[in-house]
């Protein structure tokens, strides 16, 4: 018996290309840079000034005792959320409420909360934290908040795997739905890490470029921090036919591994192995690929074990595969990053355009795939892969497919 098919039916998002879906996809499809000079965050102390930051929050009309409560996470998180759950044309009654939940990943936690009370406690020398600072800074907060802003009593939970956290949570929210727990759920990703404590803690790997990202560019020189969220809603194609809903594009499989490695260091099996279950679960030949979003980061190593994964996986298909790094115009967003690439995905069904990889300079031996330098392409796209591989070595690949 055929399981039933997930679909997309809502999509939202905020990051430092836009405020919106369309304004982040008209960012993506011109080659848009939302990396600059930090202004949110006190530099004076850090090496590293770049980011892919929001420079201002758009007018979102919550109550001022709900975001109180509220780290810079969550509250990206229910923007988002509001956005996927308007195009999606649901509405929240009691006759559902119990039936719709809701999956956020998160890659590290409410890190503006943590620096405003290391702050408080240590600089100021107050004697007591902020009375929400739990509520505020656990990595569950933003799962929680979006179920209370839009009324969601079925499964709500937080995911947390490092910069595989949005993948993560859509292969939950499938999961969900499949196993018959929920008729409608939203998910995707969240995070808001530009705060002097997490910069300061990347500054210490060594991993950060110090102006702009270039993935697969011989000229490479690291990832940029970026911060957002996105969010999609899933249901069965049954359920958004019968409340005839718009389908944007059917979330066809998930493929999940591990590389039990190394904590930072990536591997090629373990990606390849990720990779060549998504095609498995989707019932996808590597030929029916047409777009895959890569991890991409920008650095060296990432980038160059990433191509290897995709050659062995796709064999004599990766040569037709267009492929690109949106994270060279968003930034690395961590917990959040998959769902800005799950956005390009769904947008490059929807209109048959593969956004680029932009500032690429000079072409690599070792990463010698077609990335879609600095121009996106116009191209049909059937289906499409997103790769997230995070630190300690989990693995986490969607497939979606036109519909």
């Amino acid at each position: 018996m055929a399981r039933p098919r997930i679909v997309i039916t809502g999509i939202g998002g905020i990051c430092a290309l836009g405020n919106d879906v369309d304004a982040i996809w008209s960012s993506m499809k011109a080659g848009k840079s939302g990396i600059g000079q930090l202004e949110n965050v006190d530099t004076s102390a850090l090496q590293v000034r770049v980011g892919a930051e929001i420079k201002a929050m758009p007018d979102h009309g919550l109550d001022r005792r709900r975001l109180i409560t509220m780290d810079r996470f969550s509250l990206l998180a229910v923007l988002a959320a509001k956005q996927a759950f308007a195009q999606a044309g649901l509405v929240i009654d009691e006759g559902n409420t119990h039936r719709v939940g809701a999956a956020v990943g998160v890659g590290v936690f409410g890190a503006e909360t943590a620096d405003e009370n290391y702050d408080a406690v240590l600089v100021q020398k107050k004697p007591r934290t902020n009375i929400f600072t739990v509520p505020r800074i656990m990595p569950g907060a933003p799962a929680g908040q979006v179920s209370m802003e839009l009324g969601l009593r079925g499964p709500v939970f937080g995911v947390t795997s490092a910069c595989s956290s949005s993948n993560h949570a859509f292969a939950s929210a499938l999961d969900q739905l499949l196993l018959g727990r929920a008729d409608v759920m939203l998910a995707g990703g969240t995070d808001a890490p530009l705060s002097f404590g997490v910069l300061k803690s990347w500054e210490a790997l060594r991993v950060l470029s110090p102006d702009v990202c270039r993935p697969f560019s011989a000229d490479r020189q690291g990832l940029v921090i970026g911060e957002g969220a996105g969010m999609v809603v899933l249901e069965t194609e049954d359920h958004a036919k019968a409340r005839g809903a718009t389908i944007l594009a059917e979330l066809a499989g998930v493929g999940l591994s591990a590389d039990a490695s190394d904590i930072v260091a990536p591997t090629v099996d373990g990606p390849a192995a990720a990779m060549a279950a998504c095609l498995r679960d989707a019932g996808l030949s590597p030929e029916d690929v047409d777009y895959l979003n890569a991890h991409g980061t920008g650095t060296s190593a990432n980038d160059q074990i990433e191509t290897q994964a995709i050659k062995r996986v796709f064999g004599d298909a990766a040569g037709a595969l267009s492929i690109s790094s949106t994270k060279s115009m968003h930034g690395h967003a961590l917990g959040a990053s998959g769902a800005l690439e799950m956005i390009a995905c769904v947008m490059a069904i929807r209109d048959g355009i593969v956004p680029p990889t932009i500032g690429y300079r000079e072409a690599d031996p070792v990463c010698d795939l077609d990335v879609t330098p600095n121009v996106a392409k116009e191209r049909p796209v059937r289906a499409a892969l997103s790769n997230a591989f995070a630190f300690g070595g989990t693995n986490a690949v969607i497939a979606l497919k036109a519909v």
